[in-house]
């Protein structure tokens, strides 16, 4: 129905295996948080995911990756996505996914030599700075505060980033800045005596490579080589790979919600209260059932826009509303799968506290829900379109 290719579900198969049998061993309530200790254990498996043949789904065969259509990505990153590691040993977990998307796209030849070849390799990893404090951008990125202004062969860049994932032990980060012709990206080699990383910032969330960083950028000189694309196009940049981005998230996020949910019907069968197993109640059937409806919705959504994206199509408006309901339908299952499991859905003792941890602020990032039902209703009611 959706126009999967042949080689999928022999795909699909190694991938899970590799889910159950490398990645999912590997989990830890230690590791969530533990730079360091990720770091090691994603290099560990990104060797276990190459030997497998399931490295880079979603580059180019040219950049060592699996040539995915965005239908088959679809699949296989949920698949991926039940586990917290294998994203980051597939190469193919944000910030990085996204980021190889602006340097396929934007990056000269030698931009994509320097900087996108070893982040294909998964030898170097890299952030997106744009969010900033307070007054600075944030779901408006219009606020944005900090600046590049041109120097002789280059630009000097000032100002202060944070809630910037990946930015601990990245080797360079895409800047998003102000400039007189508009918003523009740069790229920031992270040794630059002018860029600094001030702290790794806690977060509900674990398992995130490089952490959340907050970034300090002090009269930073980059070169005219520096700039992504064009001079004044950085929202414009920004948007092409936060479209994609987004849906890569709800690809992930969805496998995630179903492990969780998984996992609760697996207790809801063997734990007995009153006398009879959770699983007859009807009050835990109505969860499962609920869920199993969130689930298959979002699938169907992410599913559709996937197809848009392969036929050159713009999903500007499904992309918005496919994040919404996505985000929300995962934190709904992830929140039964908690509800169901009682105690144990709380604790480190299994996985499903930290999917819910997980599954929170996906309501925020790449785009607060509110932000998108108010982009979505004022384009529904500009373009008079029909629901």
């Amino acid at each position: 129905m959706f126009g999967y290719s042949d080689r999928l579900p022999a795909l699909r198969e190694a991938v899970r295996r590799f889910v159950d049998d490398e990645a999912i061993p590997r989990e830890s309530p230690a590791l969530a948080h533990d730079l360091n200790a990720l770091e090691e254990t994603t290099h560990l498996l990104r060797a276990k995911a190459r030997e497998a043949g399931l490295y880079g789904p979603q580059l180019p065969a040219a950049w060592g990756g699996l040539g995915l259509s965005w239908r088959d990505r679809s699949v296989i990153l949920e698949e991926a996505g039940r586990s917290f590691l294998a994203p980051l040993a597939m190469n193919c977990a944000p910030p990085d996914q996204p980021n190889m998307i602006n340097l396929l796209t934007d990056g000269s030849p030698a931009q994509q030599q320097r900087y996108l070849a070893p982040l294909a390799r998964g030898e170097t990893r890299s952030c997106f700075a744009m969010t900033e404090p307070e007054p600075g951008a944030g779901s408006d990125p219009s606020m944005l505060q900090t600046v590049a202004e041109r120097r002789p062969g280059g630009w000097s860049i000032s100002g202060r980033k944070w809630f910037i994932s990946g930015a601990v032990g990245a080797s360079f980060a895409l800047v998003l800045a102000r400039t007189g012709e508009g918003a523009t990206i740069f790229i920031v080699d992270a040794d630059n005596p002018g860029y600094r990383v001030v702290r790794n910032i806690a977060s509900i969330d674990g398992f995130q490579i490089g952490g959340h960083g907050e970034i300090e950028l002090h009269d930073c000189f980059v070169g005219d080589d520096a700039v992504l694309g064009e001079v004044g196009q950085g929202f414009a940049y920004a948007q092409i790979r936060l479209e994609p981005a987004r849906l890569s998230h709800c690809m992930r996020f969805i496998g995630r919600a179903s492990r969780a949910m998984s996992l609760a019907q697996d207790y809801a069968k063997r734990r007995s209260s009153f006398g009879q197993p959770l699983a007859q109640l009807q009050q835990v059937q109505a969860m499962v059932a609920d869920s199993h409806i969130d689930l298959h919705a979002a699938r169907l959504m992410t599913w559709h826009a996937a197809a848009k994206l392969d036929a050159n199509e713009s999903i500007k408006h499904e992309s918005a509303m496919v994040k919404v309901f996505v985000s929300e339908a995962v934190g709904r299952v992830a929140d039964r799968a908690a509800q169901i499991m009682g105690a144990l859905g709380m604790s480190e003792d299994a996985p499903v506290s930290m999917i819910l941890r997980e599954m929170r602020p996906f309501r925020i990032y790449d785009g607060a829900s509110e932000l998108h039902r108010s982009t979505l209703a004022r384009r529904v009611f500009k373009e008079s379109r029909a629901p």
